[in-house]
């Protein structure tokens, strides 16, 4: 699997995603990534002009607190139900 640097402003977080959100994890994903840069990607998907997230909504959070313009991702494919 190859990483990316995908735009975060490209990154749709579903909504039931979006109620998840515990702030106390991105604030020490924040101060790690600060300490040690992004660790591990998130893993987005392709939809059209923008990517989806499917794993990583802390880090991603994480990242954007920091005011990141960009995070590290590996591109997945859409999983079959």
């Amino acid at each position: 699997m190859k990483v990316i640097s995908v735009p975060i402003e490209n990154i749709y977080v579903p909504v039931k995603r979006r109620s998840t959100l515990n702030p106390k994890t991105v604030q020490v994903l924040a101060e790690s990534i600060m300490e040690n840069g992004q660790q591990r990607p998130i893993h987005i998907r392709k939809d059209g002009a923008r990517y989806v997230l499917v794993e990583g909504f802390h880090r991603l959070e994480a990242c954007k607190a920091l005011g990141e313009d960009a995070i590290l991702a590996i591109l997945v494919g859409a999983r079959m139900y």
